[in-house]
């Protein structure tokens, strides 16, 4: 027997509040309440459910999201780069 795990989720990256201006990252695991809300899986439209559910970052510089087989992925290597230093910093 197999069992298929779905999983939906925004990984962030963008500017936080305090101290103004520096980066950081969030994941956000999605209900199907979240997935309801932003309605057809499109950048414009988790971009807009992300201004209104994000309200750590005072800007969003970019995102990766998944929901089930569909994916949006970074708009820039570089940003996701940027989002996998700040995870996964490396040892000193």
């Amino acid at each position: 027997m197999r069992y298929m795990v779905e999983r939906n989720f925004v990984l962030v990256l963008g500017n936080i509040w305090m101290p103004y201006g520096a980066k950081a990252t969030m994941d956000y695991k999605l209900s199907s309440h979240d997935i309801a809300n932003i309605g057809e899986f499109t950048r414009e439209n988790v971009g807009l459910w992300l201004d209104k559910h994000a309200g750590d970052f005072n800007s969003i510089i970019d995102f990766y999201a998944t929901v089930g087989d569909a994916e949006i992925p970074w708009m820039c290597e570089d940003n996701e780069l940027t989002y996998q230093d700040i995870v996964f910093p490396m040892e000193e």
